[in-house]
């Protein structure tokens, strides 16, 4: 391991049953009753072998892990203070902005090299996004019940919603007027209306609701203490449909090429394969050691962080293979370099948040 690089400077910045075990890790791929075709395995190197870095936010040792995506090696690990967990980019794209929650401290990083830009005071920034339009900074503050939504351009706080109890994902309109969050304390979402600076609904969704998403003029919400997926009217949070997952549904990311959606059951240690217009269930994927954030390379592979198990797995949807990499402890959030051609090309949409 390089030496630890110590932040000095301080600034306001505005299908078929497979088994493989590779590298101590086993993956298994398993067809889903009624599952249409497999998934097709990933391109080869010639796509891209993986060329670029991996920078993972790890929870409980208070740092981010820089990793070669070619070599799958450690570069470094860069100290934060306490607890980074998810990140953001910055409305031009130029800083990767790290929030570190019960540090109180947004961090800025390169997102081509993970060298550290500077660091600003602000309040519990677990979960972050910026707005589509580019314009809105909302941060989800779990530990200390608050949605605080900042001018993206300034960091300026606009407004602050009090909301109990713990603020966990969010997920945005495509047209930047509404914000939705999780309320993983009282079994509900709550709509926040970001022209008129107000609550618009709260809605009762099931035990635990975590990740969300915006898919196809609807939101879908993991429920980490019910095993499900529910699929929200975003008029008015109603229920409109239930698709059962895992033990521990967590998050929803969405495939770039938008036919696919995977759900992350961090305590069943599976990932499920949906099909992105049906929601049919297609595959699932057995990862052990707590599967949470996913994010997509250029070579198709899934790069999973596993936060029980202070590492990460690169995955082929295709064969199920895995290959495990360390990192630091309690790994959570996943950012990868070459997602900033895919936001170049298609906007945040692309990162995997949501399907239009």
């Amino acid at each position: 391991m390089e030496r630890r690089e110590r932040m000095t400077q301080h600034r306001d910045f505005p299908v078929t049953r497979r088994r493989a075990l590779l590298a101590g890790g086993l993956a298994a791929t398993v067809a889903l009753p009624g599952a249409g075709p497999a998934i097709a395995a990933a391109p080869g190197p010639e796509a891209n072998s993986g060329g670029g870095i991996a920078i993972v936010m790890n929870s409980v040792s208070a740092s981010v892990s820089i990793i070669d995506m070619a070599t799958r090696k450690l570069l470094r690990e860069v100290p934060l203070l306490r607890e980074p967990h998810h990140w953001a980019l910055s409305p031009d794209a130029t800083e990767l902005w790290v929030g570190d929650a019960s540090g109180n401290a947004l961090f800025a990083l390169s997102p081509t090299t993970g060298s550290p830009l500077g660091h600003r005071l602000l309040s519990d920034p677990y979960q972050l996004w910026v707005s589509p339009d580019g314009e809105k900074l909302v941060v989800n503050a779990l530990r200390l019940n608050h949605i605080d939504v900042y001018d993206a351009a300034t960091l300026s706080l606009v407004r602050r919603f009090h909301e109990a109890s713990m603020p966990s994902h969010l997920a945005y309109a495509p047209d930047s007027s509404m914000v939705y969050s999780t309320l993983q304390g009282n079994e509900r979402v709550v709509a926040i209306d970001l022209v008129k600076n107000r609550v618009a609904w709260r809605a009762r969704v099931g035990p635990a609701p975590a990740g969300i998403v915006w898919h196809r003029d609807r939101l879908l919400v993991a429920l980490m203490n019910a095993e499900d997926v529910v699929m929200l009217d975003p008029v008015d949070g109603s229920v409109i449909r239930r698709i059962h997952t895992g033990n521990g549904a967590h998050i929803i990311m969405i495939s770039p090429d938008r036919r696919l959606l995977y759900v992350g059951n961090r305590l069943a240690g599976t990932i499920d394969a949906l099909d992105a217009e049906t929601l049919r269930p297609l595959l699932r994927y057995t990862l052990t050691g707590g599967p949470d954030c996913i994010a997509f390379a250029p070579d198709g592979k899934l790069w999973i962080t596993r936060r029980f198990a202070d590492s990460l797995a690169v995955m082929d949807p295709g064969t199920g293979e895995l290959a495990l990499v360390s990192t630091g402890r309690s790994p959570h959030g996943i950012f990868l370099s070459p997602m900033l051609t895919l936001f170049a090309e298609n906007g945040r949409a692309a990162l995997g948040t949501a399907s239009l």
